[in-house]
C-alpha cells in the first residue's frame, strides 16, 4: 500500500504547519483502524516529532490534528506518548525507547504512594485511569509523597505492576483500555520536583495537544458531508450544515494557530498559558459537541449503522471530548478570566 499524498489527508496550518514529511505515518495510521497494537507500534515510530515551545508547535498539533483526523485510537495513544517524551525532555530526563503513557489522575477511594529507598524511590497503592497499561513500555505517574505529589517515571514491566481487568465496558475508543493498576513496592525515578508536573507551562500545552486530537477527530466527522455532497446534491438543509462547520473548523484552526504563536513566543507561560488552554479546549470541545449534532441531522442513520469507519469515529469523538468537563471547566475559566481581569 502506497503512502497516501498529504493534500487532502493532512489537517494543515499553512506554511509553518506544513507536514509532508509525515505522510508515511499518516498512511500507517490509516492502518490502526481502532486497533490499540497498531496505535502503539505507530507511537515508537514517533521519535522526529517536534516538541511543543521550541519554534515547531504548529507542526506538532498538525501531526495530533492529522492522526485525529485520520483514526481517533491512534491520535490518542500517538498525544499521550508524545507528551510523555515532552515532560521528560522538559525535565532534563531521558525518554528511552518504548511506548509511553501518562497516569495522573486521581480518585477518592484509592491511593498511590511513594516512599524514598536510597537513592530512588519505591510506589505502593493504587493509580486510576491508567490508559494501556498492560501494553505500554513506561509511564509518567503521579504519586503522593510526604510533602506533596510528585511526578515518576516507572517501568511498566516490573513484576510488581498490576492491571486490574474487565474494568472497561467503552464503546467509544474500546480498545483504549482505562481501569486502575495495583503497584506493589515498585521502583521508580523521580520527574521534577514536588508539585512540578502541575505547575510547570508544559501542562497547559498539553492540554491544548488533546483538543488538536480533538479538533482532527471534528474534521474526520465533518469530512462525512463533504463526501456526501460529491455523491448526492446538497439540498439547503445539508448546505447550512456544511457552512455552519465550515466557519466553526475555520474559527478553530486560528484559534489553535493563534495558541502555537503565543506558546513559541513565550506568552503562555503561567496564568496565561492556563488561560489559553482553558479557551482552546472549550472551543474546540463546542465544535466536537457541534459536528457531531449536525452530521447525525444531514446524514441521519445510515452511516451510524452501516459505515464502520464514521460510526466508530463518532464514538471515539464523544469520549473521547469528555476529557473536557463542559460547564466545569467552563466555570473554572471565567473564574481565572475574572482573576486575570479579563476586559471584552
Amino acid at each position: 500500500m502506497s503512502a497516501p499524498q498529504v493534500p487532502g489527508i493532512a489537517v494543515e496550518f499553512g506554511p509553518r504547519g506544513r507536514l509532508d514529511r509525515h505522510s508515511d505515518l499518516f498512511a500507517e495510521a490509516s492502518r490502526v483502524q481502532g486497533d490499540a497494537p497498531r496505535a502503539i507500534q505507530l507511537a515508537r515510530r514517533l521519535d522526529d516529532v517536534a516538541f511543543p515551545g521550541e519554534g515547531e508547535t504548529l507542526q506538532l498539533w498538525g501531526l495530533l490534528a492529522t492522526l485525529g483526523s485520520i483514526d481517533l485510537t491512534a491520535a490518542r495513544v500517538a498525544e499521550a506518548h508524545l507528551d510523555a517524551r515532552s515532560i521528560l525532555r522538559q525535565a532534563g530526563s531521558a525518554a528511552g525507547d518504548g511506548a509511553w503513557g501518562v497516569f495522573a489522575a486521581e480518585a477518592a477511594d484509592v491511593r498511590l504512594d511513594a516512599t524514598a529507598a536510597g537513592d530512588g524511590w519505591r510506589l505502593s497503592g493504587t493509580k486510576p485511569w491508567c490508559s494501556l497499561a498492560g501494553m505500554l513500555d513506561s509511564a509518567l505517574i503521579t504519586a503522593h509523597t510526604p510533602v506533596g505529589r510528585r511526578l515518576f517515571a516507572v517501568d511498566l514491566r516490573e513484576d510488581g505492576v498490576t492491571v486490574e481487568p474487565g474494568a472497561w465496558f467503552a464503546r467509544g475508543l474500546s480498545e483504549v483500555t482505562s481501569g486502575p493498576i495495583h503497584l506493589e513496592d515498585v521502583p521508580a525515578t523521580a520527574v521534577g520536583d514536588t508539585g512540578w508536573y502541575l505547575t510547570r507551562s508544559g501542562f497547559s500545552w498539553g492540554g491544548i495537544g488533546v483538543a488538536a486530537c480533538w479538533f482532527g477527530g471534528a474534521i474526520g466527522a465533518a469530512r462525512a458531508l463533504l463526501a456526501q455532497a460529491r455523491i448526492r446534491e446538497p439540498d439547503q438543509i445539508a448546505l447550512a450544515h456544511i457552512g455552519a462547520l465550515d466557519a466553526s473548523i475555520h474559527a478553530n484552526r486560528v484559534l489553535l494557530e493563534h495558541a502555537a504563536t503565543e506558546v513559541d513566543a513565550g506568552r503562555a507561560e503561567g496564568e496565561a498559558g492556563g488561560i489559553l488552554a482553558a479557551r482552546v479546549r472549550a472551543s474546540i470541545a463546542d465544535l466536537v459537541e457541534e459536528t457531531i449534532l449536525r452530521t447525525g441531522h444531514a446524514l441521519g442513520p445510515a452511516p451510524l449503522s452501516f459505515d464502520d469507519e464514521h460510526a466508530r469515529r463518532i464514538a471515539d469523538l464523544q469520549l473521547y471530548v469528555r476529557q473536557h468537563h463542559a460547564e466545569r471547566d467552563q466555570a473554572s475559566l471565567g473564574r481565572a478570566a475574572l482573576a486575570a481581569g479579563v476586559t471584552w
